[in-house]
């Protein structure tokens, strides 16, 4: 019997350890698709531990999904119990041509497995599209395929659905990438129709940030169509079929530019001074605007610093839209410069690269020279320097002056004073203290208004824009210059502050 019971064991053991064989497989969903398509790469590692590489191209095609999971499975066969413990990878991928999957490397329980190549056939979308048997693609074209760095690349992606395709919801949609550019999505989605096919376009501008050679794409979707093969009781079609497309991917050469410059393209430039004589801490404003055929929309216009001059610039306004098959844009700043001093607005000079005429251009600022009239703000509350009868300057120190009769001896102060005064001065004292005391105790008096705490620089942005319209707004917005120059006699009203910034929020 205990023999019986050993055979019993060991052939069970045998089993389980045939079972768990550890290797590795990798199998593809389709050996022959239509580019556009995507594949799914799946490596099946039998064992307790794997390690899979990572794999982030599969010759030459970019991997779009990535999944990984462990399965622990329990099955008799001919009456034979078999465990299996393995780890999966999936791979999702468009292929664009035909391609010969790789030998893979996987760690099993510290041994190393490979996988077998595998040969994937791609047919051409056009062969399809001739016959129209193709439900929906995606396609990626661009204007250029070779350009230097800087210069504007139209890319647009074509979405085409075939007429009478019934689509149970909005394609779930991801824009290409575009690694190693500069990209914005332009205008709106296009749609036409062309033959028996629906066609929206999306359209982005790209710019290079470097020189090199670049793979643009793919865009990728997931098209969700009614499910024909199932109806309800009323014979209508529910349930959706998801559908992963790909479009192809684009290969784009950048080169570096002859000589650098500030942008690339063909441009004219305007700009405008309002004036060039002002009253002292009134502002003057600069206006650059730059137009032209080629992108603006990383270009930085150079700051200005002028010593002893308060500058501020808004945000540059910049539009991009597309004439015919061109990119034009356009780039708007202003400048606004305040200062009681005659001062110098220094000149700019603007580096182009022409495409086409490969060569350098330059987009001019002149100089201008600014006169200031006066030194000292109406606005101000310093008190103004007068001059005495006896010639002598006179400053705004708060002493005791003598009368211009006194005969040379110091008056004094207080002691000769009269005795009701005293008693009206005891008086107010308690009188004083009686009031502040009420105003504690009676919630009536208590201020219920409360305000934001600006900071003098904030409101000084929030209301120099408004300084036009009203003399109050004006007359603030020149305490708030001085003080921040440095001086510190003037003093700020900060309920009136803030009543003067509320009432330009509202």
């Amino acid at each position: 019997m205990k023999k019986l019971l050993f055979i019993l064991l060991t052939l069970t053991i045998s089993l389980f350890t045939l079972a768990n064989a550890n290797g590795v497989e990798a199998t593809v969903s389709n050996t022959e698709i239509v580019a556009g398509n995507m594949v799914q790469l799946k490596i099946k590692a039998i064992g307790n531990r794997a390690t899979f590489p990572d794999i982030r191209e599969i010759d030459g095609a970019k991997v779009l999904g990535r999944h990984e999971n462990q399965n622990n499975s329990f099955t008799y066969i001919n009456g034979e119990m078999k465990n299996e413990r393995s780890s999966i990878l999936v791979l999702t991928f468009a292929p664009q041509k035909d391609m010969t999957i790789p030998s893979y490397k996987v760690n099993i329980d510290g041994q190393v497995y490979k996988t077998d190549p595998i040969a994937l056939k791609v047919v051409e979308p056009s062969a399809v599209l001739a016959a129209d048997n193709s439900k929906f693609s995606l396609q990626l074209r661009t204007d250029k395929k070779s350009v230097v760095v800087g210069e504007p690349i139209l890319a647009t992606v074509y979405f085409s659905l075939q007429h009478g395709v019934r689509l149970s919801e909005n394609p779930q949609y991801n824009k290409p990438e575009f690694k190693g550019f500069f990209s914005k999505e332009i205008g709106e989605e296009k749609s036409y129709n062309e033959g028996r096919r629906q066609v929206t376009e999306l359209r982005y501008i790209l710019i290079p940030k470097s020189e090199g050679n670049y793979t643009l794409g793919p865009a990728t979707a997931k098209i969700g169509v009614a499910d024909r093969n199932r109806r309800d009781m009323f014979g209508r079609f529910f349930g959706t079929t998801w559908h992963p497309i790909a479009s192809n991917t684009v290969d784009v050469q950048v080169k570096a530019k002859a000589e650098d410059t500030d942008l690339v393209g063909n441009f004219s430039i305007e700009n405008r001074l309002d004036k060039q004589e002002v009253q002292a801490n009134k502002p003057v404003n600069l206006t650059v605007k730059i137009t032209g055929e080629g992108s603006l929309d990383d270009f930085e216009f150079p700051a200005y610093e002028i010593d002893g001059v308060t500058i501020y610039s808004d945000d540059a306004k910049i539009t991009t839209d597309l004439q015919g098959i061109s990119i034009h844009s356009e780039y708007v700043k202003s400048f606004v410069f305040i200062a009681d001093h005659d001062f110098t607005i220094p000149a700019r000079k603007i580096s182009v690269y022409d495409t086409k005429t490969q060569t350098v251009k330059y987009l001019l600022i002149p100089s201008y020279s600014v006169k200031v009239k006066g030194v000292t703000s109406v606005a101000t509350t310093i008190p103004q320097n007068t001059k005495a009868s006896n010639g002598k300057v006179q400053t705004n120190l708060k002493v005791l002056e003598k009368s211009m009769l006194d005969d040379g001896e110091e008056e004094k102060v207080g002691d000769d004073l009269p005795t009701a005064s005293w008693w009206m001065i005891v008086l107010a004292f308690v009188s004083g203290i009686f009031v502040m005391l009420l105003v504690k105790m009676l919630p009536s008096f208590k201020r219920t208004k409360t305000y934001h705490n600006y900071k003098e620089s904030e409101a000084l942005k929030i209301l120099y824009p408004h300084i036009n319209e009203s003399k109050e707004i004006e007359a603030m917005v020149r305490k708030l210059y001085a003080k921040k120059a440095g001086n510190k006699e003037i003093k700020i009203d900060k309920q009136e502050l803030h009543t003067l910034i509320d009432g330009v929020l509202k």
